[in-house]
């Protein structure tokens, strides 16, 4: 799938994934290919995403998610590489 993880300074990550582990306000959740289409949003917390070879985990300080045809764009207000 393809994931876009953008801050309202830059674009943070762009490119496949496998998955992605974030941090929802109600608990924490996985989206993986094929995932139904959805919106969530997102705590403060750990994001993980598995790109198939490395997993790379980021700290956010919460935002939104939209899930539509295999295409994950992830919105957040604050982000470091943990």
């Amino acid at each position: 799938m393809q994931l876009e993880i953008l801050s309202p300074e830059k674009k943070i990550y762009s490119g496949e994934a496998v998955g992605v582990q974030m941090p929802g306000i109600t608990g924490s959740f996985e989206v993986l290919n094929n995932h139904a289409p959805m919106i969530a949003a997102l705590a403060t917390g750990k994001m993980r995403v598995n790109t198939g070879k490395e997993n790379i985990i980021y700290t956010i300080k919460g935002g939104f998610v939209e899930v539509v045809n295999n295409t994950v764009s992830v919105l957040v207000e604050g982000v470091e590489k943990a």
